[in-house]
């Protein structure tokens, strides 16, 4: 048995529908607060960005928190292939959205596991404001609201990542490892 129940299928099932809550359009009121901050009014800009961090946080997420090592995988391909299906994106402008993605994922990726004394929030917040065009914002006060706005999308990220794959519940005395059955452990 799978960790996430019902197997291979199922994990696909359950990376699909949290992609699907990466893709949950950003409040109204943060898009105009990042157009005034950062984007010189830009609003498609602002909310361009607000939904490059979600789904960049997403994977991140889905990486670090997941009991399955699988998670990830399932999510970052349920993600690429909910990139390749938008109707936002055109279909010529797919290699230049996936390329953005990318280099926002690899920013959001190490700004999350710097260490550093300065709040995760914080550091993630300067990677939205300096890829919005403000590295001035990423040094000035609008850089703890900017943290504020990344802190609550992860606590938003994480709780679709619960909903889709459940609560992570081990035993206090065993390995994640110790879990997978043997013919699951041969298959990876």
């Amino acid at each position: 048995m799978a960790l996430f129940g019902g197997g291979a299928a199922e994990g696909r099932r359950r990376a699909t529908a949290f992609a699907r809550a990466l893709w949950t359009e950003p409040a109204d009121a943060d898009v105009r607060w990042l157009a005034e901050l950062a984007t010189g009014g830009d609003e498609d800009h602002a909310r361009l960005e607000l939904r490059y961090a979600r789904r960049s946080l997403g994977l991140l997420v889905a990486q670090r928190d997941a009991l399955d090592d699988r998670t990830g995988s399932l999510v970052a391909r349920a993600i690429g292939e909910a990139m390749a299906d938008d109707p936002a994106v055109a279909v010529d402008a797919a290699p230049l959205v996936e390329r953005q993605f990318n280099d926002r994922l690899t920013a959001y990726r190490d700004a999350l596991h710097q260490r550093s004394p300065e709040a995760p929030g914080r550091r993630l917040g300067r990677v939205l404001l300096v890829f919005s065009g403000s590295v001035r914002a990423a040094r000035g006060p609008g850089l703890a609201a900017a943290g504020e706005v990344l802190e609550r999308m992860l606590d938003e990220v994480h709780e679709a990542l619960r909903v889709a794959f459940g609560d992570a519940a081990l035993p206090e005395d065993a390995r994640p490892s110790a879990l997978v059955p043997p013919s699951d452990a041969r298959a990876r």
